[in-house]
């Protein structure tokens, strides 16, 4: 056999043909480029044409042409005919059902049979590397979920436990498919189907054991999905599902408690704790994973948010069920807790041991810890004021352990410590009720103060190591560690209007009132007369700043508030106090600018 070659002659007219076409182009694209009319063989010279409003001939054959090369590459048409002819065989099954041709049960069984064809299809279809492979899988785990529902919910023909277990066995083969075929189309399509569908069986009744054990099942295939493709949706929209189910389960839990003290049988209260343990734990254990899996460059930031949002939204829950049972109490659950955080620390400790320079992935374990013995330690406790002071010498440990790691995060994460627990203090012993002006928060909120200041004074100490990751982009200078002093501040201020109010105790009745609010503008004051003294004799401009803004806020409490609301010697000294902290700001910012800052 032989094959007819094409001749010299031939070759060079294809060649000239293909350069004319070339030129053409490039001239075509030159004058797009540069806004000015070009001349061609079919218009004559000089005749402007239009290029942002229409495309020349050739260009439209050109747009065709691309439009109809991209339908062929994704097999657009044949696709769009084989999921019309998927869904007229689901249209027909479903007639023939509703028209009573058939009973509703054998019409689900057939229709859930089709489904599970169209499943074996796609796998068939996924050996072939058939471009209608996706069809067929989309197609059948979305009309295996329809089904399942419907004929549960509707027709009543299908019992619980076999509905679920349909909808477990649809996911898992979507996963193997994928998996065996790296797809990621089966999975995807899986894991959503199945989440929404048990979530929409019996809601907002649900049996909610059941149902947990199938979003578990979700949340485990979202993970190996991830493995497959970057596609955090897909476990952000499971981690959905499920917190809003389990979240419901308690709410209800919760509302038949507190209307009649039993719970209905159904809700199975003996249940919701340990499975909600065991959520919280398979959460922490695949953000694990997923960082123990992943190079720092490749973290995802499900892993590295999904042990603080385990510990948002599981603990409180879990303490909302069991403050309402019958002999309830919280102090057990904020022990465990407490050991739960104690083991979040410790795993940050290995990862920091694991990846060296910088901790990689440390500080997303270091954070939840905090924020689960924020909540915990009350717990456990009964008194959020004297849990705050644990928590900030905890911060003062990892602020140690973040220079020895060299994470700029973690530093930054024990800021984050002690403004919490600066916040807190305040809702705490906000007014001046008996709770509030109780002689024992003296403590807390002075060790408070004091720890926070120390670790002021240790972050000027110690700067920011170069390189450390939060620092070095944003904030070089350590700016974000003036928020410790104001923190320190505030503390130190409520451990003394605490004292002044068992002082102002042994005055008159009628003079507590206004000596009280008025001492408290006092020594706003003459914090910022030593405020600006200290910076002044050390040069600090960061001190420097701060005095200037608590001269303000002692301004406003003067003429705001003193002003209108009291009256007597006790006002006197109220605005004699303003008057000097102004002075002595004065005179100091004033010879300030007469000689050199230092930095």
């Amino acid at each position: 056999m032989t094959h007819h070659e094409p001749s010299t002659e031939d070759r060079e007219k294809e060649l000239t043909a293909r350069l004319q076409a070339m030129e053409q182009q490039l001239e075509r694209l030159t004058a797009r480029l540069s806004e000015v009319p070009v001349s061609t063989d079919h218009e004559p010279a000089g005749t402007p044409q239009d290029n942002n409003l229409d495309y020349p001939p050739e260009d439209i054959g050109n747009v065709s042409e691309e439009v109809l090369n991209w339908a062929s590459r994704t097999a657009l048409l044949p696709r769009l005919a084989t999921l019309c002819f998927v869904l007229v065989i689901a249209l027909i099954l479903r007639t023939v059902t509703d028209s009573g041709l058939i009973n509703k049960l054998i019409g689900s069984g057939v229709g859930m049979f089709y489904a599970a064809l169209l499943v074996v299809v796609s796998w068939v279809r996924y050996g072939k590397q058939s471009p209608l492979a996706p069809i067929f899988a989309a197609s059948g785990a979305l009309l295996m979920s329809t089904i399942v529902v419907e004929t549960h919910s509707h027709f009543n023909s299908l019992p619980l436990v076999p509905a679920y277990l349909t909808l477990m066995a649809t996911g898992i083969a979507m996963a193997l498919i994928s998996r065996k075929f790296n797809a990621f189309t089966p999975i995807s399509v899986g894991v959503i189907s199945m989440c929404f569908a048990g979530a929409a069986i019996d809601y907002p009744h649900p049996f909610f054991p059941y149902l947990s054990l199938l979003l578990f099942t979700a949340n485990i295939l979202g993970y190996f999905a991830a493995q497959l493709k970057r596609c955090s949706w897909l476990r952000w929209s499971a981690l959905l599902v499920t917190v809003a189910m389990l979240q419901l389960w308690g709410v209800q839990i919760v509302s038949a408690l507190r209307k009649g003290g039993t719970v209905p049988p159904e809700l199975v209260i003996s249940w919701f704790l340990p499975v909600m343990a065991v959520f919280a734990l398979t959460y922490i254990s695949l953000s694990l994973l997923g960082i123990i899996r992943s190079t720092p460059e490749n973290f995802r930031i499900f892993d590295l948010t999904q042990p603080t949002i385990t510990v948002l939204w599981a603990f409180p829950m879990m303490l909302y069920v069991s403050k309402d049972q019958a002999g309830g109490s919280s102090a057990i659950l904020g022990g465990v807790g407490i050991l739960l955080a104690i083991g979040l620390l410790g795993i940050s400790f290995w990862l920091a041991r694991r990846g060296g320079r910088g901790a990689p992935g440390a500080s997303s374990f270091t954070f939840a810890c905090g924020v689960l013995l924020a909540l915990a330690l009350p717990a456990a406790t009964g008194k959020l004021a004297l849990s705050l002071p644990l928590l900030s010498l905890i911060a003062i440990f990892m602020a140690v352990m973040s220079r020895v790691w060299d994470c700029g995060t973690i530093r930054i994460t024990t800021y984050l410590f002690h403004i919490y627990s600066c916040i807190a203090l305040i809702i705490a012993f906000r007014g001046d009720g008996p709770s509030a002006m109780d002689a024992v928060n003296i403590l807390p909120s002075g060790l408070l103060a004091c720890i926070i200041l120390y670790q002021y004074q240790w972050c000027r100490w110690w700067p920011p190591t170069e390189g450390s990751s939060f620092f070095s982009r944003f904030d070089s200078r350590d700016r974000s560690a003036v928020m410790l002093l104001l923190a320190g501040l505030i503390s130190a201020f409520f451990t003394i209007r605490i004292s002044l109010f068992q002082a102002v105790g042994l005055f008159p009745v009628a003079l507590q009132h206004d000596a009280f609010r008025c001492s408290q503008s006092v020594i706003i004051n003459c914090a910022a007369i030593a405020l600006i003294l200290f910076a002044y004799l050390k040069q600090n401009k960061e001190i420097r700043n701060v005095a200037v803004l608590v001269l303000v806020v002692g301004g406003i409490k003067v003429l705001l508030y003193d002003l209108t609301g009291t009256h007597g010697l006790p006002l006197v000294f109220s605005v004699f106090s303003f008057g000097l902290a102004a002075a002595a700001q004065s005179v100091a910012l004033g010879k300030w600018q007469k000689q050199p800052l230092a930095a």
